[in-house]
């Protein structure tokens, strides 16, 4: 499988390579050259597969021969090591929960397989990688649990300071080691300007790589929560509708390409809060990227969401196409808190911030009798416990990945601007 850049001013090259630079020499995001859709045979007795095997036949054409058979399956063993349930919800809605890995948030998934991966492609080589990255929440701490103690590759991680959870936080400055996290005077997009101006620098750019989905190995993984549900709700024989919590579009962008992998999805919803990029561009096919602002679902406070690009691209670039099988719809904390009551109040489930905003966008998508709607819920509540407890009248339990960590100290170091982020690498 060739990789080629959606700036099309790079050469084309292979899994390795997009892998451990992360992002091609025009600064472009890699693109597979080819997807190739799936036995129908597969796809219509993929309950009869596991976990691990449906991981296998979905991403094997994306790796190609870089990586031996046995050491793909091997390196999924350790990636899908917890469940993915599909819980009711309503009658028609149900939620895939994708927080039960180590530490609770969807991304542990994208996180662990390219650690591994970046581990395996690292073998024998004396000179040590950088992996940096910024978050706005969950992907800190699933990076630092992915890549802690990994051979030759040190992490830096950037978050915004204030705006980002408790719990959070202590997931990504408490595990020391190879990891390191930067507190950024700013928002989630003034972390992410900062590690795209570090992969244009060429005094440093030659050992860095990105742990954010703009990396293939962090972002295609997600595609396997898709078939995981597909697998289990295959036998209502209705038509699936994914909303998708969206901040940077990776996780809905990996499961488009489950639905170019031959995956009948009908559509996909992607929720957002407020920080509406997306919405507005589907309503006015005018792509105008702003500064995010802080919400209590704050994983997705993202202004220009990186692999929107693509979604595009998986299209065809043609708005007409996209329209067809996406929609996007913009959210309030306000509507967010009122929906998280109610599903608790109907349903007595505890959905966390940004499960409520893809509930919400189910309703604003209008499902169809013989349609049946999956919100993603991508963190576990306890993530955001003084919004969850202080909308709903529950108290949430402290769950052992969490318990390992919270008690913690906190260890990071200031960062105001990319001068202070590039004197701390090249100390390093």
């Amino acid at each position: 499988m060739n990789y080629y850049s959606l700036h099309h001013k790079s050469p084309k090259t292979t899994f390795k390579h997009a892998v451990v630079n992360g992002i091609a020499p025009d600064r472009g995001l890699y693109f597979p050259e080819n997807i190739t859709p799936l036995s129908k045979e597969f796809i219509d007795n993929i309950a009869d597969y596991s976990n691990h095997e449906i991981a296998f036949e979905a991403i094997k054409q994306f790796v190609g021969n870089e990586i031996p058979e046995d050491k793909l399956k091997e390196i999924i063993a350790e990636t899908i090591s917890f469940d993915f349930p599909v819980v009711p919800v309503d009658k028609n809605i149900g939620t895939l929960e994708l927080f039960h890995g180590p530490t609770m948030a969807f991304k542990d998934v994208g996180a662990k397989f390219m650690a591994k991966c970046l581990e395996y492609f690292n073998q024998g080589n004396d000179d040590e990688v950088t992996v940096l990255v910024a978050t706005s929440g969950d992907t800190g701490g699933a990076v630092a649990n992915g890549f802690l103690g990994a051979k030759g590759v040190n992490v830096v991680i950037l978050y915004p300071s204030g705006k980002v959870s408790d719990i959070q936080e202590k997931q990504l400055t408490t595990l020391g080691q190879n990891i390191t996290a930067l507190e950024v005077d700013g928002v989630f997009d003034d972390c992410q300007d900062m590690v795209k101006t570090a992969f244009l620098d060429d005094e440093i750019s030659r050992t860095l790589t990105s742990a954010n989905s703009i990396n293939i190995a962090r972002w295609l993984p997600q595609m396997f929560y898709f078939f995981y549900a597909y697998k289990q709700l295959h036998q209502k024989h209705k038509d699936i509708v994914f909303s998708v919590p969206s901040g940077n579009f990776g996780n809905i962008c990996a499961g488009i390409v489950a639905q170019k992998l031959g995956l009948p999805i009908k559509h996909f919803v992607a929720a957002t809060n407020v920080n509406d990029t997306v919405p507005n561009y589907m309503k006015e096919g005018i792509y105008t990227p702003k500064p995010s602002k802080a919400t209590i679902s704050n994983a997705m406070d993202v202004g220009n969401p990186s692999n929107f690009i693509r979604i595009q691209q998986l299209f065809d670039n043609n708005f007409e196409a996209l329209k067809n099988k996406f929609s996007s719809y913009s959210f309030t904390d306000d509507e967010t808190r009122v929906k998280m009551k109610q599903i608790y109040d109907s349903a007595n489930y505890v959905a966390d911030p940004h499960g409520a905003v893809g509930y919400l966008g189910l309703q604003k998508y209008g499902l169809q009798e013989n349609e049946y709607g999956v919100f993603l819920e991508t963190a576990h509540p306890v993530k955001f416990l003084d919004v969850v407890e202080d909308v709903i009248p529950v108290k949430v339990g402290i769950p052992e990945q969490i318990k390992k960590v919270i008690d913690k100290e906190k260890v990071a170091i200031k960062a105001s601007s990319y001068e202070d982020l590039k004197a701390f690498l090249i100390k390093e």
